[in-house]
Protein backbone atom coordinates (compact mmCIF):
# COMPACT_ATOMS: atom_id res chain seq x y z
CA UNK A 1 0.00 0.00 0.00
CA UNK A 2 1.66 3.33 -1.27
CA UNK A 3 1.68 6.11 1.45
CA UNK A 4 -0.07 9.39 0.34
CA UNK A 5 0.71 12.64 1.68
CA UNK A 6 -1.50 16.00 1.76
CA UNK A 7 -1.60 19.05 3.26
CA UNK A 8 -4.17 20.46 6.53
CA UNK A 9 -4.24 24.32 7.24
CA UNK A 10 -5.67 25.61 9.93
CA UNK A 11 -7.15 28.97 10.17
CA UNK A 12 -8.12 30.98 13.06
CA UNK A 13 -12.59 31.37 11.69
CA UNK A 14 -11.80 31.88 7.84
CA UNK A 15 -11.84 28.13 6.55
CA UNK A 16 -14.94 28.36 4.51
CA UNK A 17 -13.58 31.60 2.86
CA UNK A 18 -10.45 30.15 2.04
CA UNK A 19 -11.40 27.06 0.61
CA UNK A 20 -13.98 28.47 -1.36
CA UNK A 21 -11.81 30.99 -2.84
CA UNK A 22 -8.69 28.02 -3.08
CA UNK A 23 -11.57 25.97 -5.38
CA UNK A 24 -12.31 28.93 -7.51
CA UNK A 25 -8.71 29.76 -7.97
CA UNK A 26 -6.89 26.24 -8.14
CA UNK A 27 -9.78 24.78 -10.31
CA UNK A 28 -10.93 22.05 -7.30
CA UNK A 29 -13.82 20.80 -6.11
CA UNK A 30 -15.02 20.88 -2.60
CA UNK A 31 -15.42 17.53 -1.27
CA UNK A 32 -16.58 18.42 2.55
CA UNK A 33 -17.17 21.45 4.69
CA UNK A 34 -18.30 20.51 8.14
CA UNK A 35 -19.54 23.18 10.10
CA UNK A 36 -18.70 22.24 14.06
CA UNK A 37 -22.85 22.27 14.46
CA UNK A 38 -23.53 19.79 12.45
CA UNK A 39 -20.87 17.28 13.74
CA UNK A 40 -20.86 15.50 17.19
CA UNK A 41 -18.86 18.30 18.72
CA UNK A 42 -22.10 20.92 18.34
CA UNK A 43 -22.49 20.77 22.06
CA UNK A 44 -18.67 21.17 23.21
CA UNK A 45 -17.88 24.30 21.43
CA UNK A 46 -19.82 27.92 21.75
CA UNK A 47 -22.21 28.81 19.83
CA UNK A 48 -20.84 31.42 18.16
CA UNK A 49 -18.46 28.77 16.61
CA UNK A 50 -21.37 26.47 14.82
CA UNK A 51 -21.14 27.95 11.76
CA UNK A 52 -17.16 27.56 11.65
CA UNK A 53 -15.59 24.80 10.24
CA UNK A 54 -14.50 21.52 11.68
CA UNK A 55 -13.66 19.97 8.30
CA UNK A 56 -12.95 20.70 4.76
CA UNK A 57 -11.40 18.97 1.83
CA UNK A 58 -10.53 20.06 -1.51
CA UNK A 59 -9.36 18.30 -4.51
CA UNK A 60 -7.70 19.09 -7.77
CA UNK A 61 -6.62 16.98 -10.04
CA UNK A 62 -3.85 14.73 -7.69
CA UNK A 63 -3.96 17.57 -4.95
CA UNK A 64 -5.82 16.91 -1.84
CA UNK A 65 -6.13 19.82 0.50
CA UNK A 66 -7.73 19.46 3.70
CA UNK A 67 -8.40 22.28 6.80
CA UNK A 68 -10.25 23.31 10.00
CA UNK A 69 -11.00 26.19 11.99
CA UNK A 70 -9.24 26.45 15.23
CA UNK A 71 -9.98 28.29 18.24
CA UNK A 72 -8.70 31.44 18.72
CA UNK A 73 -6.72 30.64 21.55
CA UNK A 74 -5.27 27.43 20.02
CA UNK A 75 -4.56 29.15 16.48
CA UNK A 76 -0.88 29.86 15.60
CA UNK A 77 0.00 31.20 12.70
CA UNK A 78 1.38 29.37 10.25
CA UNK A 79 5.19 28.96 10.02
CA UNK A 80 8.32 27.21 9.36
CA UNK A 81 6.90 25.76 5.84
CA UNK A 82 5.60 26.69 2.52
CA UNK A 83 2.71 25.03 0.17
CA UNK A 84 4.31 24.49 -2.79
CA UNK A 85 2.73 24.45 -5.46
CA UNK A 86 4.09 23.24 -8.42
CA UNK A 87 2.54 24.30 -11.99
CA UNK A 88 3.42 23.28 -15.34
CA UNK A 89 1.97 26.76 -17.77
CA UNK A 90 3.32 30.17 -17.36
CA UNK A 91 0.56 31.41 -17.61
CA UNK A 92 -1.52 29.14 -15.13
CA UNK A 93 1.27 29.74 -12.19
CA UNK A 94 1.14 33.50 -13.04
CA UNK A 95 -2.58 33.58 -12.83
CA UNK A 96 -2.38 31.45 -9.62
CA UNK A 97 0.61 33.68 -8.10
CA UNK A 98 -1.69 36.88 -8.59
CA UNK A 99 -4.83 35.72 -7.10
CA UNK A 100 -2.74 34.07 -4.20
CA UNK A 101 -0.97 37.13 -3.94
CA UNK A 102 -3.94 39.60 -3.53
CA UNK A 103 -4.52 41.18 -0.44
CA UNK A 104 -1.35 39.02 0.97
CA UNK A 105 2.66 39.68 1.32
CA UNK A 106 4.69 38.86 -1.61
CA UNK A 107 8.24 37.29 -0.40
CA UNK A 108 9.83 36.78 -3.70
CA UNK A 109 8.12 38.30 -6.71
CA UNK A 110 7.07 35.43 -9.20
CA UNK A 111 10.48 35.73 -11.51
CA UNK A 112 12.65 33.24 -14.17
CA UNK A 113 15.54 31.46 -11.77
CA UNK A 114 17.98 29.47 -12.72
CA UNK A 115 15.87 25.99 -11.94
CA UNK A 116 12.36 27.43 -13.31
CA UNK A 117 10.46 29.39 -15.66
CA UNK A 118 9.16 30.86 -13.17
CA UNK A 119 9.43 30.71 -8.77
CA UNK A 120 7.85 33.09 -6.30
CA UNK A 121 6.82 33.27 -2.90
CA UNK A 122 4.06 34.65 -0.79
CA UNK A 123 1.80 34.83 1.70
CA UNK A 124 -1.97 34.78 0.79
CA UNK A 125 -4.27 36.79 3.01
CA UNK A 126 -5.51 34.32 5.00
CA UNK A 127 -1.78 33.67 5.98
CA UNK A 128 -0.84 30.37 3.98
CA UNK A 129 2.55 30.53 3.09
CA UNK A 130 3.10 29.10 -0.87
CA UNK A 131 6.09 28.37 -3.34
CA UNK A 132 4.72 28.52 -6.66
CA UNK A 133 7.14 26.73 -9.22
CA UNK A 134 6.86 26.40 -12.72
CA UNK A 135 9.39 23.99 -14.32
CA UNK A 136 8.78 24.81 -17.67
CA UNK A 137 11.42 24.01 -20.32
CA UNK A 138 14.64 24.31 -17.22
CA UNK A 139 13.32 20.86 -15.56
CA UNK A 140 14.54 18.55 -18.92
Amino acid sequence: MAMKLSVHLTFCGECEVAFLFYAQCLGGRIVTMLPYGQSPLASQVPEEWHGKILHASMVTGDLELAGADVAPGDFERPQGFFTLLEIPAVAEAERIFQALAEGGIVRLVLQKTFWAERFGVLVDRFGIPWEINCPGDQAS
